[in-house]
C-alpha cells in the first residue's frame, strides 16, 4: 500500500472512530460491532490510572486509541512545552497539559477533522488554557525549529508511510536537549512476512510496526542520541487468538513465530544538547 493510501485508510478509521464517540454510540476500541474493532482491546485497555480519568473528560478516554501513557513516562516538568503527535481526541494532550501547569503548553497535532472537533469540544469540557490543537500531518509538522521541549505521541508513528520523515521533523521542531518520547507498537526479532502482516493489522489497527532495530536506527539517522527502547506491554499468543483465527491462520501452529513479538514499547531518545545539528555535521 503506497503512502497516500495508508493515510487516506488511517483518516479514515479515525474519522469513523471520533463520530462513534460524538454520536454516543461507544468508544473508539471497545464494544463494538465487528471483530476487527474489538480486535484492539488488548493494546487500548488499562492505558490510564483512575486519577489520570478524573482529570478528563469521559469523551476523551473513549476515544483513546493508543497503546501506552506517554505523558506520564515522559517525566513532563512545569513550564514545557509539549508536542502530541497524531493528538486524537486529545486524551494525552489534556494530560500532559495539566503536567505541563499553566507556565507550560500542550499542542496536538491531528489530520482527521472529526477528531480535531472532538479534542476542542474536550479541551472545552477541561477549561485547561495552555492548549492548542494543530491540523496537519506528522511527516510535515506546523511548527518552527527548535520550539518544543518535549514530543509525545500514543501509538501512531506506526501508521505513517513515512517514518523517516516524522522522525526528522521530530528532530527539527525539538529545542537542543529535547526529549523524544513516545508509546508505539515495537516488533522484537523477525517474524514472517504473511504473519507480520496479520498480526500489524491485529496490533495497530491498521499498523506498520517497526522492528526495534529498525527504530533505533532510524532515530541514530536523524541526528538523537540517549535512544532506549523499554517494553511497557508484551502481547502472547493467547492475545492474538481469535483475531487470527478469523483470518484463516493456524494460531497454534504459527504460535512460535509471534510469541512475544509484537509489543507496545516506550521509546526515548535525545536531542543533543549542543554541537551536531545532524549526524552528517559531525566530524
Amino acid at each position: 500500500m503506497s503512502e497516500p493510501d495508508v493515510k487516506e485508510v488511517v483518516r479514515e478509521k479515525y474519522g469513523q472512530a471520533a463520530l462513534r464517540v460524538t454520536s454516543g454510540r461507544g468508544s473508539c476500541c471497545g464494544g463494538r460491532a465487528s471483530d476487527e474493532e474489538a480486535s484492539c482491546d488488548p493494546i487500548t485497555s488499562n492505558l490510564y490510572d483512575a486519577t489520570e480519568k478524573g482529570e478528563v473528560p469521559d469523551t476523551a478516554i473513549k476515544a483513546s486509541l493508543g497503546c501506552g501513557n506517554p505523558s506520564a513516562l515522559a517525566e513532563l516538568k512545569s513550564g514545557e512545552i509539549v508536542l502530541d503527535l497524531g493528538s486524537g481526541g486529545g486524551i494525552d494532550v489534556l494530560l500532559s497539559a495539566r503536567r505541563v501547569g499553566p507556565t507550560g503548553k500542550a499542542y496536538g497535532l491531528d489530520m482527521t477533522d472529526e477528531m480535531l472537533a472532538l479534542a476542542e469540544e474536550n479541551k472545552r469540557k477541561s477549561g485547561l488554557t495552555n492548549v492548542e490543537f494543530l491540523k496537519g500531518e506528522i511527516e510535515n509538522i506546523p511548527l518552527p525549529d527548535g520550539s518544543v521541549d518535549v514530543i509525545v505521541s500514543n501509538c501512531v508513528i506506526n501508521l505513517s508511510g513515512d517514518k523517516d520523515r516524522v522522525i526528522k521533523e521530530a528532530f527539527r521542531v525539538l529545542k537542543p536537549g529535547g526529549r523524544f518520547a513516545v508509546s508505539d507498537v515495537v516488533v522484537r526479532g523477525k517474524v514472517p512476512a504473511e504473519i507480520k502482516k496479520s498480526m500489524e493489522l491485529w496490533v495497530g489497527c491498521v499498523a506498520g510496526a517497526l522492528s526495534d532495530v529498525e527504530y533505533v536506527a532510524k532515530l541514530a539517522k536523524a541526528g538523537f542520541d540517549e535512544i532506549e527502547i523499554e517494553a511497557t506491554r508484551v502481547y502472547n499468543i493467547d492475545d492474538a487468538r481469535a483475531f487470527l483465527s478469523n483470518r484463516g491462520l493456524d494460531v497454534d501452529e504459527i504460535a512460535r513465530e509471534v510469541q512475544d513479538k509484537f509489543i507496545s514499547a516506550f521509546v526515548r531518545a535525545t536531542r543533543p544538547a549542543a554541537g551536531c545539528c545532524a549526524p552528517d555535521c559531525c566530524s
